[in-house]
């Protein structure tokens, strides 16, 4: 089976089911593994906005979100001339990816007969019914049962390690200018992790808020995870955050690795997270991945 996937998220699970091989079209963003984005064909472009300051990125968003205007190309020619049989993308976010409406009307004027699946989970158990449902599709059933059940297993052992534990509040900034409260799956973390999500929309959409709302929800911990960014650029824009929250412990997280993309390393992510809130109750994650900033 031919694969192409539209989102980071879905070439990971397409890795991590061991379909790398079948993997033939992936977008500019897909960097894990990162042999991805250099060996297949790159059938999704956009803008990049490296060097750019968050209010900057988050201005050309808004701008062209309010035009009407796609934020990603999909190269349609591209994608026809690799004859791909199933077609993975989502409706999650117009701002993460692009959307499947788009694509499947690209394949009808193209004439392409490809299966298209779209990814579009809101909490933590929604993601993993994702790799099951790509493993599914994709004619590996038994080896996304195997790699779910193993990620739950994870999951399970993080459970038992901070369940006699008090729960510090945390809350999670996902931009910072302007600043982001924490939804979908990202309050699952913290609760998996042994926290108490605070000034968060669990299983909803992250919306804009106020620095006053965030600290008004007292947390004892805050974690910086802006989508779009790695652990260098979340400890950059986390030290304009370490003054609006003098009481609190922040860390920055590498966002793109293990919060915001909804794929296997979200379990990465939790257990991150659990070392940050329990220490020595996990094992520390490897460096690179997490920093404390205050």
């Amino acid at each position: 089976m031919r694969l192409v996937s539209l989102l980071p998220s879905a070439t990971e699970i397409v890795y991590a089911l061991g379909l790398g091989d079948d993997l033939v079209g992936v977008t500019f963003e897909c960097d894990e593994p990162p042999s991805a984005r250099v060996e297949k064909t790159v059938v999704v472009g956009g803008r990049d906005t490296r060097g750019m300051t968050p209010g900057e990125i988050d201005a050309y968003v808004k701008e062209r979100m309010g035009a009407g205007d796609d934020l990603y190309t999909l190269h349609a020619g591209a994608l026809a001339g690799l004859a791909p049989d199933l077609i993975l993308t989502q409706d999650l976010c117009r701002v993460c990816a692009l959307p499947s409406g788009q694509v499947s009307g690209a394949l009808d004027h193209l004439g392409c007969q490809a299966d298209v699946l779209s990814l579009d989970p809101y909490t933590l158990d929604e993601v993993l019914g994702t790799i099951l449902a790509v493993g599914a599709r994709a004619g590996v059933p038994e080896k996304a049962d195997a790699l779910v059940a193993s990620l739950r297993a994870r999951l399970a052992d993080v459970a038992a390690a901070v369940a006699d534990r008090p729960r510090p509040r945390v809350a999670v900034v996902e931009w910072v200018d302007p600043p982001f409260t924490a939804g979908h799956w990202v309050p699952d973390l913290v609760w998996a992790a042994g926290g108490e999500p605070v000034a968060a929309r669990p299983g909803a959409r992250s919306v804009q808020t106020t620095w006053d709302e965030l600290a008004g929800a007292s947390p004892d911990v805050v974690l910086v995870t802006p989508c779009g960014f790695h652990l260098d650029g979340a400890a950059e824009q986390a030290c304009a955050v370490v003054p609006r929250f003098p009481a609190a412990a922040v860390w920055a997280i590498d966002a793109d690795g293990l919060v915001v993309r909804p794929g296997p390393r979200l379990v990465d992510g939790v257990e991150a997270i659990a070392a940050i809130l329990h220490p020595g109750a996990v094992p520390r994650p490897p460096s690179g991945v997490i920093a404390r900033l205050a």
